[in-house]
């Protein structure tokens, strides 16, 4: 079965960063391409920034560009969103997904929520003034 793990997540000032993790079980780690999305109230879940299988493949949400870094880490089987410079409204519930094992890269698909067959329970992350 598999498991995602969020962790990292917490109170943080304006302008600060955090770094959030997600630990992923069984072989859904090593031959998935994984992303990050968010949720704040009252709103969608929106994406945030996806990793292709070898790391190569990066895409990010306009919101976070420049701010944010995706990565991976085979040897821990860990997914990670540095996340500086944080605002206001990056105020949300941050989920990490996994698709399916052996699903093609496609920055465009890794957008999309339906892309993604497997979701953590998430992790809230709040910036203060």
């Amino acid at each position: 079965q598999v498991q995602l793990v969020e962790s990292g997540g917490g109170l943080v000032q304006a302008g600060g960063s955090l770094r959030l993790s997600c630990a992923a079980s069984g072989r859904t780690f090593s031959s998935s391409p994984m992303g990050w999305f968010r949720q704040a109230p009252g709103n969608e879940r929106e994406f945030v920034a996806g990793i292709s299988v070898t790391g190569g493949g990066l895409v990010y949400a306009d919101s976070v560009k420049g701010r944010f870094t995706i990565s991976r880490d085979y040897a821990k089987n860990t997914l990670y969103l540095q996340m500086n410079s944080l605002k206001l409204e990056d105020t949300a519930v941050y989920y990490c997904a996994a698709q399916v094992p052996g699903a093609k890269w496609s920055p465009a698909q890794a957008a999309q929520s339906i892309t993604y067959a497997y979701w953590g329970q998430g992790t809230q992350v709040t910036v203060s003034s």
